[in-house]
């Protein structure tokens, strides 16, 4: 596993600034920030992003609390876009944030009850954290952490304290309304933002996670998304999401071909099957939302057999 090394322990065991250097020209360790490198190794944004918030909170004063995005990262809620350009950190006093390069200060109120401890790093709870990231990040991105948070545990009851408590700050609105949003059914963030592109365009509300069998009652598939009454299923495909499907010795082709064996069985229920993938949702919303509609219209109701 990948980890960071302090310039100042670097120096205690014995090593020059020089020393430093030359480990750095020769590959064996990478610049991480401001007093702290890590072993060099092509790192997911998440995991870059864990290891510049332990080493910033290991050089501070012990009085910080990982918060926003960082926190998403520690308690494994998604995060899109700028939530992890820079170390989000909070203190509870009334005055003295700011925004360097690297970290991204708050200043608010945090009582016993918002902080929680986690693998040693203080950070906000779950629900405060998923509040924190609701109010200040696009709709869809704050029901996306909010949908991963439920099927972690989150209890509604913490998440609904949490935004009462919130009352009166900036974008509690936003929050108040993704939580609204949420559903702990979605198993991925594209399956959350899918449903946020199915919602903005006013779509009928599909069920997730259905259980579809055949005549005889034995499994065929348990899609992302399903209109019943006309007859449609969703399936959102990420690279993840094959990755997660693969067995062992099993190469993403393999998946693929599944895959496709899997559509043909759900065509053979007399369902529409859509796909779609993060191009789509981003960048072709809607074209999608058409080719959607356009099955809804084509589509007959689905009458045969299905369980939760």
């Amino acid at each position: 596993m990948t980890t960071y090394t302090l310039t100042r322990d670097l120096l205690a065991s014995g090593n020059s600034t020089k020393d430093v250097a030359h480990l750095v020209r020769e590959h064996q360790l990478q610049h991480l920030r401001r007093g702290a490198y890590t072993e060099p190794a092509d790192l997911k944004v998440e995991q870059r992003h864990r290891l510049l918030l332990e080493s910033t909170m290991a050089i501070s004063d012990g009085k910080s609390v990982a918060s926003f995005g960082s926190a998403a990262v520690v308690h494994d809620l998604p995060v899109f876009g700028s939530s992890t350009s820079k170390v989000h950190i909070t203190r509870s006093r009334t005055a003295g944030g700011r925004k360097g390069t690297i970290v991204h200060q708050h200043v608010a109120e945090l009582s016993a009850a918002d902080i929680c401890e986690v693998d040693g790093l203080l950070v906000t709870t779950v629900a405060r954290t998923v509040v924190d990231l609701a109010r200040t990040v696009p709709l869809a991105h704050g029901v996306a952490a909010g949908d991963r948070a439920l099927r972690l545990g989150l209890e509604l009851s913490a998440l609904q304290a949490q935004l009462e408590s919130a009352k009166g700050r900036h974008g509690i609105d936003r929050a108040r309304r993704a939580a609204t949003l949420l559903d702990e059914l979605s198993e991925s963030p594209g399956e959350s933002i899918s449903r946020m592109v199915l919602h903005s365009a006013n779509l009928p509300r599909p069920e997730l996670q259905v259980q579809l069998l055949d005549r005889r009652g034995r499994f065929v598939a348990r899609p992302d998304f399903l209109w019943r009454e006309y007859g449609v299923v969703g399936e959102f495909d990420g690279k993840i999401k094959y990755q997660k499907l693969l067995r062992p010795g099993e190469t993403v082709a393999d998946v693929v071909l599944r895959e496709k064996q899997r559509e043909e069985r759900m065509r053979e229920l007399g369902l529409i099957v859509i796909r779609w993938v993060w191009d789509d949702l981003y960048h072709r919303p809607e074209e999608l939302i058409e080719r959607i509609l356009h099955a809804l219209r084509m589509g007959t109701p689905y009458a045969g057999v299905s369980r939760r």
